[in-house]
């Protein structure tokens, strides 16, 4: 057995290791200190080669698929753990956690090397000494920003400081005119420390919105006051109340994170001078489960990326995890300065810590509350699907009497991911043919793209057990439903209000009422997958008729148009081309004939 091989010729030697299943698409990438001893560990090798009864459920399913291994060597565990992030990143495993939300938080910084200077929202750091961070911030740093220029007689745009003479601002007493030298450096930088004291205690500046608000509405000025309770609200929204005085005043951050089935909520809680300034929560989600220990270490690589100053050398985490001493190796080596990466078990941290996990499991309950999860779970339920559908594909085609006929593909993930939309252009004439084409080629395409959970197809039984044969020549599982519009006097019915449409899974039909949710919202990815399809269809028949068009021009043949939409595109950008433009592509002549064809 290939793998059995594989497994004794593994090195004494720290690397990365990638799991591979029978049709060689990439199940889990790891990293190990010893790599022959950390691969085996999954396994156990009596009587026959099966996963280790210590592994999680979750890890043993992948195992069982696991056909092959391949393994890169490096220095160290240190530079083993960087390989493992990166390829994590760029290959997106099956069984790896893969976090989706990688953005760049902000901060408010202000550089106080200027002579009059100025706070700004920023995401990518800066490593001069000068500049001042304060945050991250999750959505509120605009407000905060605006709410501090509000109240503070700052330099309010950045091309102040270059007028020659006082501006708006400084008549309407929301700055004093340092472009002019209304007020001296030191004056201004008294001005700036207040602005600093309001940014670190929000509280405060939140008092003074009030009474700007207030006197905004006693003066009958209620658009003002309307604009500043929304900026007040979004501040508030910012604050995380703690009812926790820390005993010394220190600088960490804070990172907890509570997982109920595939979904966890990661929370972060970033305190300085030993107050929380502020926090931010995300839901992840994963069909295949977690591990608290390999999400602490996404987590940390993720946050503290290529734009992420470290502000703090203190990093406190929820729990103990295996890899903590080598993430922290790796970020003292990436920020070139001791960092402390600890997990107290006693004292006000702890409680912090207790206190997050709170505030972590109170953000999944609300999740849970108003999200779509329970519905996917009673799709799951009704048509016995062997998972809960949080990847969904639809697929529908579209032709007028077989002419250009197109396979579209849409994907839902909590909503409509346009990124993920396929379009395919078939050759066959029939629709039971445009489907198995279409279908053939999507799971031609597994390996890149992994599949989903749950296809629906616009269709009725026939269509069902077409894809169900497919995915069993291919040796794929993947739930199946397809959705059969209602018809009356021979026109289907669309609105997911009005149509009474049936639903197939392989072994039962289903008629539910319009008022199901579930039935509503198998309706709505249906009528998605259609316009996609329509609209696909309008598109590449326009293009057809565009090119039909152009070979009715004086010179222009095949290899004419060929050239035009490498350099333009689409038929569209030809059309409104100059003739300069065109001239750049094929020449004088011919660029002449075209442009004269092309404005007749």
């Amino acid at each position: 057995m290939m793998l059995e091989r594989e497994l004794q010729n593994l090195p004494q030697s720290a690397g990365v290791y990638k799991f591979y299943d029978k049709h060689n698409r990439l199940l889990y990438i790891g990293k190990a200190k010893v790599l022959k001893s950390r691969v085996k560990s999954y396994f156990k090798f009596t009587p026959y080669l099966q996963p280790s009864n210590k592994l999680s459920l979750r890890i043993q399913k992948m195992i069982n698929e696991t056909s092959h291994l391949e393994f890169i060597v490096s220095p160290n565990q240190y530079d083993a753990l960087i390989l493992e992030n990166s390829l994590i990143k760029e290959l997106n495993p099956k069984y790896n956690i893969l976090l989706r939300d990688d953005k760049t938080y902000p901060y408010i910084a202000i550089n106080m090397d200027e002579d009059f200077p100025r706070f700004e929202i920023i995401r990518r750091v800066d490593k001069k000494k000068s500049i001042k961070y304060y945050g991250p911030f999750s959505s509120s740093a605009n407000d905060i920003l605006k709410a501090l220029y509000l109240t503070c007689k700052l330099v309010q745009k950045k091309g102040c400081l270059k007028e020659k003479k006082a501006c708006l601002f400084y008549q309407i007493n929301r700055c004093l005119a340092p472009c002019v030298g209304k007020i001296s450096k030191k004056d201004y930088s008294k001005i700036v420390t207040e602005a600093t004291k309001l940014l670190i205690n929000r509280k405060k500046l939140i008092l003074k919105l009030e009474k700007k608000m207030y006197k905004a509405s006693k003066n009958l000025n209620f658009e003002e006051a309307s604009y500043l309770r929304d900026m007040q609200k979004s501040i508030k929204n910012s604050l995380h109340v703690i009812h926790l005085d820390l005993a010394k005043i220190e600088n960490f951050d804070l990172f907890t994170i509570v997982i109920i089935g595939n979904i966890a909520s990661i929370m972060r809680l970033f305190i300085r001078e030993g107050k929380v300034v502020s926090s931010i929560h995300n839901i992840v989600k994963n069909s295949n489960g977690y591990e608290v220990g390999e999400l602490y270490k996404r987590a940390l690589l993720q946050f503290y990326n290529i734009d992420t100053k470290l502000i703090n050398s203190s990093i406190i985490v929820g729990d103990e995890f295996v890899e903590k001493e080598d993430i922290q190796h790796v970020l003292e080596k990436k920020y070139n300065q001791k960092v402390s990466l600890t997990t107290p078990k006693k004292g006000n941290k702890l409680k912090l810590i207790n206190i997050a996990k709170e505030n972590a499991k109170e953000y999944l309950s609300q999740y849970l509350n108003k999200n779509s999860s329970s519905l996917l779970e009673e799709i799951k339920e009704l048509f016995d699907l062997k998972k809960i559908p949080y990847t969904i594909e639809v697929f529908d085609n579209s032709h007028i009497g077989g002419e250009s006929p197109v396979g579209c593909m849409i994907a839902y993930q909590e909503k409509f991911i346009k990124s993920n939309y396929r379009i395919f252009n078939l050759q066959s004439k029939d629709e039971y043919g445009q489907m198995r084409e279409l279908l053939t080629r999507r799971i031609q395409n597994f390996k890149k793209d992994s599949p989903p959970d749950l296809w629906i197809l616009d269709g009725g039984s026939t269509l069902l057990k077409l894809a169900s044969k497919l995915l069993l020549e291919h040796d794929q599982q993947i739930d199946l439903l397809a959705i059969a519009k209602e018809k009356r006097e021979a026109k289907a019915i669309r609105a997911k209000s009005k149509a009474n449409d049936t639903i197939y899974s392989l072994n039962y039909n289903f008629k539910l009422p319009t008022s199901d949710k579930r039935l509503q919202l198998i309706q709505k990815l249906r009528d998605e997958a259609h316009r996609f399809a329509i609209s696909s269809h309008r598109k590449k028949k326009l293009s057809k008729d565009m090119k039909i068009d152009l070979l009715n021009a004086q010179g222009i043949g095949e290899a004419t148009i060929k050239k035009l939409i490498l350099y333009f595109g689409t038929f569209e950008n030809i059309y409104h081309a100059n003739l300069s433009e065109l001239k750049i592509v094929i020449g004088e002549k011919n660029s002449k004939n075209l442009y004269k064809f092309l404005n007749r």
